[in-house]
């Protein structure tokens, strides 16, 4: 068992289905889309297209089509893409067709949904872009928002990302609190080994001394927190391909490169998930 994987994780209809109902149900209350039931006839029915309006990396189509579908709305859905696929300005993304009401109620929940997780997928493809010549890879953090910790490192897979582990129940991460009320990361590391059972075991060191200590307690995953480029490589040389070594630290586009040209195999970005920009999408409509 590893504590990063690369596979697509499934998103699960019921969790699909209580999100969208979640969203919904915050749009709607107890009302429903006042402004189309004021201004649009209930026997309107409606064609609309959803488009990219910025170049990017597409995510979130289950959780729009989702919305458009709830409660039998009557609506037909067409994707023209699949998530993962690269978007240009212009792209055609999903057609949406039947009633106005169930349409135009729907609209932003979808593209929330869509906008957000697009995003993130294509923030987290051009950090996989700029390293595509090393061997490292890029992942995501437990930095997510709240209740949506599973669609958001979707996202991150969707743009070409490894998963992090996805909670504090699936993979022991011993982090400098940690540390220091444990007594030591010997200390530390010797009790996760002996009670984890067949957990994976990760242990955070920020200085080459640090690292040190964690390979003579035989550390089998090393997260190198905030060194720098010089300290990485000499953290690689230490090692020896003994661990598997994951660099954190203020990873930005900017720095990306020379952290993975050390020689890590992997950099987990917090800021692909808590800081990626909303990928601008736009649902265009037409009366039929």
């Amino acid at each position: 068992m590893h504590i990063i994987t690369d596979a697509l994780p499934i998103l699960a209809p019921e969790l699909v289905a209580r999100l969208v109902g979640d969203a919904l149900a915050e749009d709607w209350q107890t009302c429903g889309d006042v402004t189309s039931q004021a201004v649009i006839p209930t026997t309107a029915q409606a064609h609309a297209i959803i488009r990219a309006r910025d170049s990017g990396v597409l995510a979130g189509l289950d959780l729009a089509e989702t919305a458009f579908l709830a409660h039998d709305s009557g609506l037909t859905v067409t994707r023209h893409k699949a998530d993962g696929d690269a978007l240009a300005e212009g792209h055609d993304v999903m057609s949406i067709a039947g009633p106005a009401h169930a349409l135009l109620s729907a609209e932003r929940v979808a593209l929330n949904y869509l906008g957000h997780l697009s995003g993130i997928a294509s923030k987290t493809a051009k950090l996989v872009a700029l390293i595509a010549h090393t061997e490292a890879k890029i992942c995501d953090t437990r930095k997510t928002t709240p209740g949506l910790r599973a669609v958001e490192k979707y996202a991150v897979r969707a743009g070409g990302g490894a998963n992090h582990r996805f909670g504090l129940y699936d993979a022991v991460l011993i982090k400098d609190n940690h540390i220091a009320v444990a007594g030591g990361i010997t200390a530390a590391l010797n009790a996760a080994q002996k009670n984890a059972g067949d957990l994976p075991i990760e242990i955070e060191v920020d200085t080459l001394a640090q690292f040190e200590e964690a390979l003579a307690a035989d550390a089998k995953i090393v997260l190198l927190d905030n060194m720098t480029p010089d300290m990485l490589r000499a953290a690689v040389a230490l090692n020896q391909g003994r661990a598997i070594l994951e660099a954190s630290g203020r990873v930005s586009e900017d720095s990306a490169v020379s952290i993975a040209e050390s020689g890590v195999d992997y950099i987990s970005v917090g800021g692909i998930t808590h800081s990626a920009l909303t990928l601008d999408l736009g649902l265009d409509i037409d009366i039929s």
